[in-house]
């Protein structure tokens, strides 16, 4: 049974790349990136495993007024093993959005495969994460198109809002069922990965987004010293963000970069017009904190240089929490599911794997939290959230088989 489904599994392009079509065509981006979620996806989705005849599927749906469906889908897709242990694969239905679409060569919305490299398919999602989503599909589909009945069983997990703060995902999935997912079972997340395949991800660091608000006065461009430029006093404050930074000087190996970053990412628009000068300006600093530092310590020290800016250009400055997640507890590198998951990696790709911790948050945060012990790892480009997103289609099928083996004993 193992062997004839990592055969099967290995011959699996086409359904790649109808599953990657298909699953492309829904701009599933939350409302606040001005999206309408997930709904139309998932009900795909749930429609198309119900054709494989799968009916094992519970809902943990969450309210948002903001989408026309009213809500946030997140289901659970089983297939029943001889145990009731279980290898979750879990992945998020929402993507980002295409961002500039001139920089795009095709349809960002249209999954197409690259003219010049015929394994790679190309659309917004195809890797982050519908290559999770469609690995699990292929493996489900085996299993249930033969009968076959594995060691462990099968479930996907599939949530929404990953991209933007997890409140209508993982985190109102755990808060109705915290007990979902148990201590002994296999968890892997497929939504980080290497160019070389060989990290599995062990820790995150904490994810601090805040928002800075500069106010000044407003005036006309031929009298600025009737006015008080927000503009200057951001710039001045965001070129000082580094010295902050480096405050920080503890480092952690776990992690590439191995410090805690502040970096200044976006900034709202300000004045339409040329010959205004702004009064008001709002950026955002995005920090990636190691375990070793509260939120609290770093707040303070933006605090502390904002007190400073206020009083050299006489502005006043406001900080507000974005977005926060605490660094989770780390998964030991012994743990089951990380030693398992190697030695399936090894004997798909040939790769032995290192473990480590990355910057970017996951969904396996909030589970990690729950002292269950988590892999994050795929085969990846990398080009999360990049214009020309691709995905491997032989990647895809190499992490499907490298994850089927896990549900035989």
């Amino acid at each position: 049974m193992k062997n004839s489904l990592i055969t099967a599994l290995s011959h699996a392009r086409d359904e790649v790349i109808y599953l990657q079509q298909s699953l492309t065509k829904f701009p599933a981006f939350g409302p606040n990136e001005g999206g309408i979620g997930e709904y139309h996806k998932a009900k795909w989705i749930e429609e198309l495993v119900r054709s494989w005849g799968v009916t094992d599927i519970e809902h943990y749906d969450a309210v948002d007024e903001r989408v026309p469906s009213k809500i946030r889908p997140n289901m659970v897709i089983r297939h029943k093993g001889k145990s009731d242990k279980t290898v979750w694969i879990i992945g998020h239905m929402d993507v980002v959005p295409a961002g500039n679409e001139s920089l795009w060569h095709t349809p960002p919305f249209e999954a197409v495969l690259d003219k010049e490299n015929p394994d790679i398919i190309r659309g917004r999602g195809v890797e982050d994460n519908q290559q999770a989503i469609v690995t699990g599909l292929l493996i489900l589909h085996e299993l249930v198109k033969n009968s076959y009945t594995p060691d462990l069983t099968l479930a996907l997990l599939l949530v929404a809002d990953e991209e933007t703060r997890n409140v209508y995902g993982i985190d109102h999935v755990l808060k109705t069922n915290p007990n979902l997912i148990k201590k002994n079972d296999l968890v892997l997340i497929p939504d980080f990965g290497t160019a070389e395949g060989d990290l599995i991800e062990i820790g995150e660091k904490g994810v601090l987004w805040l928002k800075v608000e500069v106010n000044g006065k407003q005036c006309h461009g031929s009298t600025p010293d009737e006015g008080i430029n927000a503009f200057v006093a951001m710039s001045d404050m965001v070129l000082q963000i580094k010295d902050v930074e480096n405050s920080f000087t503890k480092r952690d190996a776990l992690f590439t970069p191995d410090r805690t970053t502040i970096v200044p990412t976006r900034h709202r628009e300000n004045v339409p017009n040329v010959n205004t000068i702004s009064g008001k300006e709002i950026f955002y600093l995005d920090c990636r904190v190691l375990p070793e530092y509260s939120f609290k310590e770093l707040i303070a020290k933006i605090e502390e240089l904002a007190r400073k800016i206020e009083e050299k250009h006489g502005v006043s400055i406001t900080i507000s929490i974005d977005n926060s997640e605490e660094s989770s507890p780390t998964t030991s590198e012994d743990a089951e599911v990380v030693q398992k998951l190697k030695k399936a990696i090894q004997t798909t790709y040939g790769t032995v794997c290192k473990t480590g911790g990355v910057g970017g948050a996951t969904v396996g945060c909030a589970i990690r939290k729950l002292g269950i012990d988590v892999a994050v790892w795929s085969s990846a480009i990398p080009n999360y959230h990049q214009p020309n997103e691709g995905a491997k289609i032989s990647y895809t099928l190499g992490d499907a088989q490298t994850f089927a083996q896990l549900l035989f004993e």
